[in-house]
């Protein structure tokens, strides 16, 4: 095969190849080395006019982030309340954005407004600690944002968070620990768990580890109350809330800057590094499919590091080029 059709290297930009096609693809990059760097280099044209097609929508989203930032800090200088009218400001300031169709209005209710909060937003590459004023300890996964009070109320405890988190809730029984999400809540005592809400996701998830926790949809899809080892997930397409058995704590070891796999063949697993480290990964045909890998990879400051641990488990070779990575499966010698 010396020539790939352009009807073929369009259709594989846009990933909209069939098995077919993708395996004459990768067959083609495994020619030569000229081969790859072609590929590599129409998909870097072809996502930089991507990306250049999504730059307002992308300087909204770094907007949205500037302002809560400023917001966090002008509340940490002050070190005071900040007035009713000080918020219906920023109200009005976040109701602009909404105006776009970011849907950030779960985050300032009505109710909200006699409060005085904080935010603490993570970075996209790195997990943030946060201790609440109750001492409940809480890491924020990249990206995740997390609204809460300077003083809880005397009955209850809520935060609002938007994104994945890992929980360890103070024990108290006269005030109940609530974190709320845009598309459900979990109420809480005292307990241990991970949460993940993001609005860019078609499912949100609860998974207990410790203690007991109440999962409840916020548009009447049910209320479930886990126990140690299970997950609650609400399909928000067909508004099912359900709850499983799960290895609990394999859900929540990316707090300790871990990548947590469990029964996931190679394209799971080459889609999850793919989120992590922002890379694309093109797979050789010749990979088994049906094998499956259970356990938990360090997280490290390259891609390049991490396939190397990896390749100590499952049968690889690797190229990388630019942004891009070629898996195949290790010849045998």
């Amino acid at each position: 095969m010396n020539n790939l059709s352009e009807e073929i290297i369009a259709k594989f930009l846009m990933g909209k190849c069939t098995e077919e096609e993708l395996i004459q693809v990768n067959l083609w990059i495994k020619e030569s080395d000229e081969n790859a760097h072609k590929l590599f280099r129409m998909e870097e044209i072809y996502h930089l006019g991507k990306e250049r097609h999504a730059l307002s929508q992308k300087r909204m989203d770094m907007a949205e982030k500037s302002l809560y930032k400023r917001i966090a800090e002008e509340e940490a200088k002050r070190n005071r309340r900040l007035t009713i009218h000080r918020w219906m400001k920023y109200a009005a300031i976040i109701t602009v954005i909404l105006l776009t169709g970011t849907g950030i209005s779960y985050w300032i209710g009505q109710n909200d407004l006699n409060n005085n909060w904080m935010m603490a937003v993570a970075s996209e590459t790195s997990v943030e600690e946060v201790t609440l004023p109750d001492g409940t300890k809480v890491w924020l996964n990249q990206s995740a944002i997390l609204k809460y009070p300077r003083e809880f109320s005397e009955k209850e405890r809520n935060v609002y968070l938007e994104g994945e988190a890992y929980f360890e809730v103070t024990k108290n029984k006269a005030r109940p620990f609530i974190v709320k999400s845009e598309a459900m809540q979990v109420k809480v005592l005292g307990t241990i768990f991970n949460f993940k809400s993001k609005k860019s996701c078609n499912s949100a998830e609860a998974t207990l580890i410790e203690g007991e926790i109440e999962v409840k949809g916020n548009n009447e899809e049910g209320m479930i109350i886990l126990s140690p080892g299970q997950k609650a997930e609400l399909n928000r397409a067909n508004k099912r809330l359900t709850v499983k058995q799960v290895d609990a704590r394999l859900d929540a070891v990316w707090h300790d800057n871990l990548i947590p796999f469990e029964k996931a063949d190679i394209y799971s697993i080459a889609k999850t590094l793919e989120r992590f480290y922002n890379v694309k990964i093109i797979l050789s045909p010749d990979l088994k499919i049906e094998n499956t890998y259970s356990g938990v990879l360090k997280r490290k400051d390259s891609i390049n590091s991490v396939l190397k641990s990896l390749k100590n488990s499952i049968p690889i070779n690797y190229k990388i080029v630019g942004n891009s990575i070629f898996i195949s499966a290790q010849t045998e010698k």
